[in-house]
């Protein structure tokens, strides 16, 4: 009987809870709303050693903080969310720790195909850009099982950096963007096109954004690094000219609903000015 009184309790809290969150995005939504919320997803290991958690804990916790603040993002209509997960130079670290977080990773990806998870819940597209060849077998192949999985999804959009600098994705759009130069030449000369000045201009920067990683992905409104610190730490240096940049002191895992609803409202200030210079630099 107690049982039956504590669930039925647990579920008149998550009613309230829930009605709670949407009266506060209604408020929210009478003011400039993002559409896009990247993370730089810092202070996972700060946060396990001043909790005196094992190591690779912090990363647990870290990922259910990322389950709560996706729900709270979709639930308030913002549609791309991009996560910085794993950066290249992180594989300089100590080699029994990156297999950790390989493991965790394969785990954590396998969750969130299941039937219950928030995945199947708002019928989210997830996307893993970054240099995938680097990644475990198991953790690559888990991956592009994902994005299989998930291709024709029409809700939300979740992309997980891994694997990736900025550095690694510009200098992959470059060569991309070469190769595909190269052949256009190559296709003019096969079909008797003489006069070829105009495919052997520069590469633009249209072109050069279309071999990009985040392609699909509008840029970013707001970029949020948790602990703290102000280093971009070579993420979408590309995509975030004309971004909101924020760096509140929590630790990622203790990340919650009143730092993201405080990030919407210090965005809101600025988005005018934000979408005037971003403007601009279209005209340009």
């Amino acid at each position: 009987m107690e049982k039956k009184f504590e669930i039925k309790g647990s579920t008149l809290l998550e009613r309230i809870w829930g009605f709670f969150r949407r009266c506060l995005f209604l408020v929210l939504s009478f003011g400039p709303m993002p559409s896009h919320i990247a993370f730089i997803m810092d202070g996972n290991r700060r946060f396990a050693k001043n909790k005196g958690i094992k190591e690779g804990g912090g990363h647990k916790f870290g990922f259910a903080s990322l389950i709560h603040i996706l729900q709270y993002c979709y639930e308030m209509g913002v549609k791309y969310v991009t996560v910085y997960a794993f950066s290249i130079d992180n594989f300089k670290r100590n080699p029994d720790e990156v297999q950790s977080l390989m493991h965790l990773m394969q785990e954590k990806i396998d969750e969130l195909l299941k039937e219950e998870s928030i995945v199947k819940k708002y019928e989210i597209r997830i996307n893993f850009l970054g240099n995938l060849k680097l990644l475990s077998e198991p953790v690559r192949l888990a991956a592009e099982k994902a994005m299989n999985n998930t291709a024709n999804n029409k809700g939300p959009v979740l992309s997980v950096c891994v694997a990736y600098t900025s550095t690694d994705e510009i200098m992959h759009s470059i060569e991309e963007s070469c190769m595909t130069k190269k052949k256009k030449i190559q296709d003019g000369h096969a079909n008797g096109y003489d006069d070829d000045d105009d495919i052997r201009d520069f590469i633009s920067v249209s072109e050069l954004e279309q071999h990009l990683y985040t392609t699909d992905c509008p840029e970013p409104d707001i970029l949020i690094r948790t602990s703290g610190e102000t280093r971009l730490s070579n993420f979408l240096l590309w995509q975030t000219a004309f971004s909101h940049l924020q760096s509140p002191v929590a630790l990622w895992p203790e990340f919650s609903l009143r730092h993201l609803v405080w990030a919407i409202l210090e965005y809101q200030k600025v988005c005018p000015y934000l979408r005037e210079l971003r403007s601009k630099n279209k005209k340009n």
